[in-house]
């Protein structure tokens, strides 16, 4: 055996991709990059200020001040907070010098009202990781198995040819065996090509992860809205008229009509409700942006496993309305690169393929690794 057929099957031996590991499994992302960082900002940010909200209240104690009488002992003034902070109830005066009332309950609700618009938030990821996880989870394992095999079948294929080849009398009779099979597709991965085609006809991944972005809109919204009605209608009144004649308070006449109270907790709302609707509201085309990508291929992954042979799912235009589960496995598989040994691979034979000066003779992976096996010497020159 010649030293460049040794060095050519070494070569082979080289290029074949080792057994998937058990951790492969566990190593598999299930959320998208842009996902994953509207989860940690929609439910972190409404939980990190609240915290900060309660952690004020305990540190400050009263988060309310009421200027009671002169002649109110110590133990009166702390009723008259006590009694101010339960009711939470303005009294006014219209333009006509008509009685009105308006409850400032909002504002005593306005933390516990952010840890529910963090549920809320959570809930679409909740549905994303038991209604389609599980189903992503089994595809993205199958297909990027498949394709690692695949890459490894064109190899043995390669190691094959090599070997006939160098047992063939006639270079001519193998070339025209080679380019008779290519023609009749004894090259292609059935299975693989078959399911990826079933998923394009498939459309609960992509229901379900539209689902999800729209439920997050909405909640993103009604927040919004949540928070401009507390600013229109009550985050301009840190001063309100307290009554506390009531109950067995009511005749007593040393006690005042209307007594002035001030929130001392009035502006740490007011930040942190800023807060939440800024990011919210700068979150929102981020959502849209994620629900509008599946409106078209990324194609960039597939093209590069066309050098595989017969593997021709773009070329064959059988990618049609972006709208399927196999658009929402592509997007999936972008994010699990890493996990997909073989493309590494394959996009360093496709950037040397682009390099190279015959492309016509260079139209699958099979012709190129029998370039560097050193078969391109008996290959008759078109």
């Amino acid at each position: 055996m010649s030293l460049s057929h040794t060095a050519a099957e070494y070569m082979l031996s080289d290029a074949l991709l080792p057994d998937p590991s058990s951790s492969r499994a566990r190593g598999l992302r299930l959320e998208l990059p842009s996902d994953r960082l509207l989860k940690f900002v929609t439910v972190g940010l409404p939980l990190f200020l609240v915290s900060l909200a309660f952690a004020r209240e305990f540190s400050a104690g009263s988060q309310i001040s009421c200027f009671s009488p002169t002649n109110f002992t110590g133990k009166q003034s702390a009723y008259t907070d006590t009694a101010c902070w339960d009711s939470l109830i303005h009294h006014g005066f219209d333009a006509e010098g008509h009685a009105i009332t308006k409850s400032l309950w909002a504002l005593k609700v306005f933390p516990y009202s952010l840890l529910v618009v963090a549920v809320l938030m959570y809930l679409p990821y909740l549905l994303w990781r038991y209604a389609a996880a599980p189903a992503l989870h089994c595809d993205l394992l199958f297909i990027i198995d498949e394709l690692d095999k695949s890459y490894n079948r064109s190899v043995r294929l390669v190691q094959h040819m090599k070997k006939v080849q160098q047992a063939s009398a006639e270079p001519e009779q193998f070339w025209e065996e080679y380019e008779r099979a290519r023609r009749e597709r004894y090259f292609e991965f059935p299975l693989l090509e078959r399911y990826l085609t079933c998923k394009q006809h498939a459309h609960a991944l992509v229901f379900i992860y539209i689902l999800r972005n729209l439920l997050l809109l909405l909640f993103l919204a009604a927040t919004c809205l949540y928070l401009v009605f507390l600013h229109l209608n009550i985050f301009f009144q840190d001063e309100f008229s307290c009554s506390i004649k009531t109950g067995l308070l009511q005749a007593e006449p040393h006690i005042p009509l209307l007594i002035p109270c001030k929130l001392v907790f009035f502006s740490v709302f007011q930040i942190i409700s800023l807060s939440i609707g800024s990011v919210y509201v700068l979150l929102i085309p981020v959502v849209i942006y994620n629900a509008l990508q599946l409106c078209q291929w990324d194609k960039g992954l597939l093209s590069v496993y066309e050098m595989l042979p017969a593997f021709d799912l773009l070329s064959r235009r059988m990618l049609t309305c972006p709208l399927n589960d196999l658009n929402i496995i592509l997007l999936f598989l972008r994010a699990n690169i890493s996990e997909l040994t073989s493309f590494s691979r394959l996009n360093a034979v496709s950037a040397l393929r682009e390099a190279t000066a015959n492309k016509e003779d260079i139209d699958t992976v099979i012709d190129f690794m029998t370039l560097l096996a050193g078969l391109e010497t008996t290959k008759p020159k078109h």
